[in-house]
């Protein structure tokens, strides 16, 4: 059973956008668990049909022409669909300023047309860039490094006119290093570029090494320090924050583990985990990689009464592993 239910959050007809992706699936399968009718709009341009959870209703279409959904009357929309490879935002800018920010104004525009009253949306830690100082707080400065977290930040921005002008109320979850699986629904990018795949694919010999970008860090072991997050605590924050959204007011959240990890650390945990030895190689730094990413979750969970139940990290990897092992087979 979702929050939802639990906390007596009535039945709501939500849309999910991005919902045949990675977290956009898991938070689906959440809400119909909770008792909500969603239907999944996706163009499966990354993600994948047989990742919709049953129950669903889905739609393939754009994210420009949810318009169309939406004229049926919903009472929220979760914001998945996006574009999210930060090296790609580098080199083809205008594919994240036309498919994350028009694109999301373009919903705006459909949730006001038809009065839709609330919005979660899928935001980011990468529209802090490099921080000064960690744990990183919401009153962080925003200062992203790329495209894409620059985008991030410019939805953040229209999605705050839109509630004070429009009385939307929204939420905007920063997430920082998404990890784990729940159940059917993981992590299966065409393009993989986070830690914890990427060393499962070694365990599961389609890739001979795992590299590590610098061991001279001003770390303990000498390795980048990043806070991983289960993929279904996830999924109960944008319940929490459906259910506590404000009308007129754009509230914003970090969601992380708030403890970090070393690369030599998520490499050992997945060496228990798989037990496969997973060779790495140390190699130059990359650049704008900061020593040390943390999330500060005191508003998540004084605002909205956020709890982590699976913050171990062996929990973390150990979900993850098992869905890489069924997706293999």
């Amino acid at each position: 059973m979702g929050l939802s239910a639990a906390r007596g959050l009535g039945r709501m007809r939500l849309l999910v956008t991005g919902g045949a992706g990675y977290i956009g699936s898991v938070c689906a399968a959440r809400l119909v668990e909770s008792g909500h009718d969603v239907v999944v709009l996706d163009d499966l341009s990354t993600g994948h049909r047989d990742a919709v959870p049953e129950g669903c209703r889905f739609v393939q279409c754009s994210v420009e022409d949810a318009g169309t959904v939406l004229a049926e009357g919903f009472d929220g929309v979760l914001h998945f669909a996006a574009r999210s490879l930060v090296g790609e935002s580098v080199l083809h800018p205008q594919r994240y300023w036309l498919g994350n920010v028009v694109a999301s104004v373009r919903l705006l525009e459909a949730m006001r047309e038809h009065a839709i009253p609330r919005l979660v949306f899928s935001s980011t830690a990468a529209t802090y860039g490099e921080p000064e100082s960690v744990p990183i707080t919401e009153e962080a400065a925003t200062r992203p490094t790329n495209p894409y977290g620059a985008t991030k930040l410019a939805i953040d921005h229209a999605i705050s006119s839109y509630a004070i002008a429009h009385g939307i109320a929204a939420v905007s979850l920063r997430y920082f290093n998404v990890a784990g699986a729940y159940g059917p629904y993981g992590e299966r990018h065409t393009v993989e570029t986070h830690l914890i795949p990427l060393v499962l694919q070694v365990a599961l010999d389609r890739r001979d090494k795992i590299m590590i970008f610098g061991d001279d860090w001003p770390t303990a072991d000498g390795t980048c320090i990043r806070d991983y997050i289960h993929v279904l605590d996830l999924a109960d924050a944008h319940e929490l924050a459906l259910e506590y959204a404000v009308p007129g007011q754009h509230r914003i959240y970090n969601l992380g583990n708030g403890t970090g990890f070393s690369v030599r650390q998520v490499l050992d945990a997945c060496r228990q985990v798989t037990a496969h030895p997973i060779p790495a190689q140390a190699a130059a730094r990359r650049p704008g990689d900061p020593a040390v990413l943390i999330a500060s979750n005191d508003r998540a969970r004084s605002e909205l009464g956020w709890k982590q139940e699976r913050a171990d990290l062996a929990v973390i990897i150990g979900d993850a592993w098992q869905f890489a092992r069924r997706h293999a087979r």
